[in-house]
């Protein structure tokens, strides 16, 4: 079994993907996220965990493609947030994809 990336794994990992994105950016000093259209679509939780935010069928497809579940942030299952494995997060063309794609769900969404 692979070693678990570390919290600052993690957000070496998210802030060089944000850095490839020119659609959003990164916000959030101790909590890093992104967010459009007033809602957060990425976030990295307390545990150094991060969390994509899909539709609820996307999130079931991906539950299923990618061995994966809910984000847990708190204590409390993040209902519209998926949590990327490790493995998905060393896969620099798949995270841009599902960010990009997370992105356009939110941008999708009534303004809040």
């Amino acid at each position: 079994m692979a070693e678990k990336q570390s919290p600052n794994d993690v957000l070496t990992a998210y802030d060089d993907l944000l850095k490839k994105c020119n659609r959003f950016e990164r916000k959030g000093k101790n909590m890093p996220y992104t967010s459009a259209n007033g809602h957060m679509f990425s976030l990295i939780n307390k545990a150094g965990e991060l969390g994509i935010r899909f539709s609820k069928e996307v999130q079931e497809k991906y539950f299923l493609e990618f061995d994966t579940s809910f984000l847990i942030s708190h204590g409390a299952k993040m209902k519209v947030y998926v949590l990327i494995t490790d493995k998905m997060l060393a896969n620099d063309k798949l995270m841009l994809r599902l960010l990009n794609e997370s992105y356009d769900y939110v941008m999708s969404l009534p303004t809040k």
